[in-house]
C-alpha cells in the first residue's frame, strides 16, 4: 500500500514546492483538502490523522497548534517552520551531518526541517567542529545572500509588483539586531558556545543562496591550506553522487543563483594559506526548504533518499 502524505499549508511557497516534487510521483498517495476547507480545523485534523506522514508548512504558532491535532501515533510529521528545530523529541532534518543524525531521522516520528540560512552555515561549520579543527568557542561571522522567494508570498509580491520601490533593485541587509530566527539552531546544532555575527542579505533574484563563513587559518587546528580544508569536507561528506558535494578548485567569483532549481548543496573553499572563505551554494527553496523536506520524507518512509529530487 502506498504511504499517504498530507501537506498542511500547501498554498505557501514551501508547500507548493513540496507539492510540485510529490505530485509527479506514483509511489505515494497525496491527500488533498478542498479549497474551501483548508482552514477547517476538523477537516485538517481528519486528513492529518489519516496520513502516514504530514508536512507542516505553516507559521510557527500554527505549526505548534497543528502538532497538537495529530492523535494517531503512527503519523509522522515534518515541520518546515522554526518552531521545533531545537525542541526536545524532534530530530533535526540534516542527514548529511552524521550517521547518528540520519539514524535519528529514520527512527523519528517528529523531524524539524532546517532553516535555509542555517542549512548553509551548518553545512560549513559542523564538519569542522566535529573533526576538532574548529574549537567550539570560536567567534565566527557569516553573511548569507538569498533570493527574495525566501521571504514568502508577501516578499515575492513586493519584488514582483510593477510599481515596486526602486530600492528593491539593490541588495538589502536585514536582521540587523542580530536576532534572526535561525541563530538558535545554527549555534545549537554546531555545538558552538556563541552564535555567529550574522548578516543575511536579500537581493533582486527569485531563488538561490550563497552562505559564506570567512575564516583565518590561524583559527583552524592542523590545517594550513585551502586544499587541506577541502579534504576535511570531502572526508565528512564523501565524494560520491549525493545531495552535498565538495567541488574542486577555488573560484574567485560565485553567484547566489548558481544552483537555482536544484536540490543539491556545494561547499566551496577559496582563499590562501592565511585566509579562506567557505561558501555553501544551494537553492533556498531546494536543499534550503522543500528539497530537504522531501529528502527527509524519503528517509522516514524508507524510499531511496534522493527520490524525486533534482540533482542535475
Amino acid at each position: 500500500m502506498k504511504p499517504k502524505v498530507y501537506i498542511d499549508g500547501r498554498e505557501g511557497t514551501t508547500g507548493l514546492q513540496i507539492y510540485s516534487r510529490l505530485s509527479a510521483r506514483d509511489d505515494i498517495e497525496l491527500l488533498l483538502i478542498a479549497g474551501e476547507k483548508r482552514k477547517d480545523i476538523e477537516e485538517r485534523k481528519k486528513l492529518m490523522n489519516a496520513a502516514d506522514l504530514v508536512f507542516l508548512c505553516l507559521p510557527d504558532a500554527a505549526a505548534v497548534e497543528a502538532v497538537a491535532l495529530v492523535e494517531n501515533p503512527a503519523t509522522k510529521i515534518i515541520d518546515a517552520s522554526t518552531a521545533h528545530r531545537t525542541a526536545p523529541g524532534w530530530a533535526y532534518g540534516f542527514p548529511e551531518l552524521s550517521g547518528a543524525r540520519r539514524d535519528a531521522i529514520t527512527r523519528s516520528t517528529r523531524v524539524a526541517n532546517p532553516g535555509c540560512h542555517a542549512t548553509g552555515f551548518i553545512s560549513v561549520v559542523y564538519p569542522l567542529v566535529a573533526a576538532g579543527v574548529l574549537p567550539k568557542d570560536a567567534l565566527l561571522s557569516c553573511f548569507s545572500l538569498t533570493g527574495y522567494s525566501g521571504g514568502g508570498k508577501k516578499m515575492i509580491a513586493q519584488y514582483e509588483a510593477p510599481d515596486r520601490e526602486a530600492l528593491l533593485s539593490s541588495p538589502g541587509v536585514y536582521a540587523l539586531a542580530q536576532a534572526h530566527k535561525h541563530l538558535p539552531e545554527m549555534r545549537a546544532v554546531c555545538g558552538l558556545d556563541a552564535a555567529p555575527v550574522f548578516s543575511p542579505i536579500v537581493d533582486d533574484y527569485y531563488k538561490g543562496m550563497a552562505t559564506t563563513v570567512p575564516l583565518h587559518m590561524s583559527q583552524l587546528r592542523g590545517v594550513g591550506t585551502p586544499e587541506e580544508l577541502r579534504d576535511i569536507y570531502r572526508a565528512h561528506y564523501g565524494t560520491g553522487r549525493g545531495v552535498v558535494s565538495v567541488p574542486d578548485g577555488a573560484p574567485n567569483l560565485l553567484y547566489g543563483a548558481a544552483l537555482s532549481g536544484r536540490d543539491t548543496l556545494s561547499v566551496v573553499v577559496s582563499g590562501n594559506a592565511e585566509r579562506v572563505t567557505v561558501t555553501a551554494l544551494f537553492d533556498n527553496l531546494g536543499k534550503g526548504a522543500s528539497g530537504a523536506a522531501v529528502q527527509n520524507m524519503n528517509i522516514m518512509l524508507g524510499f531511496p533518499e534522493t527520490a524525486g529530487l533534482n540533482l542535475d
